[in-house]
């Protein structure tokens, strides 16, 4: 593993979503990450990370939530803050931690970059190079099938693969995610969806977005109907593809890099301008 992908773990590993699929992190585990010992002098950089969400009009209690808890001591208990932090929250934090420490840096030119990138109006969206809109629409594809994944648990589903792969066969014709996979030529263990260009994301996040609907607004029950209802979704978008004269998701090109490559070049794109 590289240096660029080693400084991304430190906050994705301690990184958590909500049950809509929004990223959030507790500031008790940032404090760790960015080498803070004190609570005392991490909640100084908090403060002051408020006072600059406050001065650029934005909510602090939509980007630094109150999770304070009950923690035991020993025999005794004792009440600890802590934060529900959002994205933007770890940016601010990050500009105003100790600059001296190398690992605000890092923190500094992730939280950034990831930041700048969940704040595209469609404008921007329309002058995107085709890799950034990948990157774009492969973050909304995780964050859509996560969501999915919890409709789909409440609905009695339990086998997510095959949840899925009823989704994929709607959409693809019948074809499976081996399938897919298998026709794409990636390697062991590579995600379809890392290996898919703009339009395709888009055909999927469709089809993911209108099966959760789909679920909730039918009060879907039972693992069957549930993968029925995938699969229902997935043929309706295909056929709505075709009656628009679209090109079919298994007729769209494979991009020669992966959405994990594009990631790598970007990072080491800032982190040299850094």
């Amino acid at each position: 593993m590289n240096e660029i992908e080693t400084n991304n773990e430190i906050f994705e590993d301690i990184k958590h979503m909500d049950e809509y699929g929004n990223e959030f992190w507790y500031s008790r585990e940032l404090q760790n990450a960015l080498e803070y010992k004190q609570w005392r002098r991490f909640e100084n950089v908090i403060n002051k990370a408020k006072e600059s969400c406050k001065n650029s009009n934005n909510n602090i209690y939509d980007n630094f939530a109150d999770v304070g808890k009950i923690v035991k001591t020993g025999i005794s208990k004792k009440e600890i803050e802590d934060y529900k932090l959002s994205r933007y929250a770890c940016y601010l934090i990050a500009q105003n931690g100790d600059s001296r420490k190398k690992v605000i840096a890092l923190a500094q030119t992730y939280f950034a970059y990831q930041t700048r990138k969940m704040e595209l109006t469609e404008l921007e969206y329309s002058k995107m190079s085709e890799d950034d809109k990948r990157l774009y629409q492969r973050n909304l594809t995780r964050k859509g099938n996560y969501s999915l994944n919890q409709t789909a648990k409440s609905a009695g589903v339990k086998n997510f693969d095959k949840f899925h792969i009823y989704g994929y066969k709607g959409l693809y014709g019948g074809e499976t995610a081996d399938d897919i996979f298998k026709r794409k030529g990636l390697r062991y263990r590579e995600d379809i969806l890392d290996n898919m260009g703009s339009e395709e994301l888009v055909d999927n996040l469709f089809r993911i977005v209108h099966t959760e609907a789909k679920l909730k607004k039918d009060n879907i029950q039972g693992e069957d109907n549930a993968n029925k209802t995938h699969y229902k979704v997935g043929k309706k978008i295909r056929n709505t593809i075709k009656e628009l004269d679209g090109t079919m998701p298994e007729c769209l090109p494979t991009p020669s890099k992966s959405i994990k490559e594009l990631e790598k070049d970007k990072n080491l794109l800032i982190n040299k301008r850094g």
